[in-house]
């Protein structure tokens, strides 16, 4: 089984929990960034326990190894069970988030190659392949790789192993579900499902990867 992870990326509070209680049968985790939680606080978390769903803080945590610890314990405290992170900034400062994450029993995820077509500027001549290196060595627990570029995720399967590999870009950044859910643990929907009409039957349309 494919999970379906639903990118709640809206701004406002109650807005969050209505979308995220239709699609709450559907899915497998909650990924919340900055959008929300910049709009809200931490304190989204105690909205959307209820709902019993790992809560995934992509944060892209991207500093020095003492500022990425304590943006993770502020995360792990207030009750999420994952963290995203970036690997560029260093294989200390990357650890450091994995120590955090599993001291708190959660895990860490580190970006190996963003889905948006900018990311090619950067993310080629491989480095990606050393960020997914760097991941394996820090023992993450998985990394994130793009839904866009679906032969770049066989080329990181083959770095990672069985590690999980999370992937954002299906649906509105043009990334094919059905092709994607075939290479990946789990698939990352957003704007597909939140800005649908009626948002619980769009989970339901791909929740179809679960089965």
């Amino acid at each position: 089984m494919t999970e379906l992870i639903l990118s709640l990326d809206v701004l406002d509070r109650k807005q969050a929990v209505k979308i995220a209680e239709s699609c709450a049968p559907y899915i497998d985790a909650i990924k919340v960034g900055y959008p929300l939680v910049l709009s809200t606080g931490l304190s989204i978390v105690s909205d959307l326990a209820d709902l019993a769903l790992p809560l995934i803080a992509d944060f892209k945590v991207a500093d020095i190894p003492n500022t990425n610890r304590l943006i993770c314990e502020a995360v792990f405290s207030a009750g999420f069970d994952a963290v995203i992170a970036h690997g560029f900034v260093g294989a200390d400062a990357a650890r450091t988030c994995v120590e955090v994450a599993h001291r708190h029993s959660g895990a860490a995820y580190i970006v190996a190659e963003m889905s948006h077509p900018g990311a090619t500027e950067f993310f080629h001549g491989g480095v990606a392949e050393h960020l997914a290196e760097l991941a394996v060595s820090c023992r993450a627990d998985g990394i994130i790789a793009p839904a866009t570029r679906p032969e770049r995720i066989s080329r990181l399967r083959e770095i990672v192993g069985s590690k999980a590999i999370y992937s954002p870009g299906v649906g509105a950044q043009g990334g094919d579900l059905d092709t994607v859910a075939r290479l990946v643990d789990g698939v990352i929907v957003g704007r597909s499902i939140y800005e649908a009409e009626n948002p619980g039957a769009e989970a339901e349309r791909f929740s179809r990867i679960r089965r």
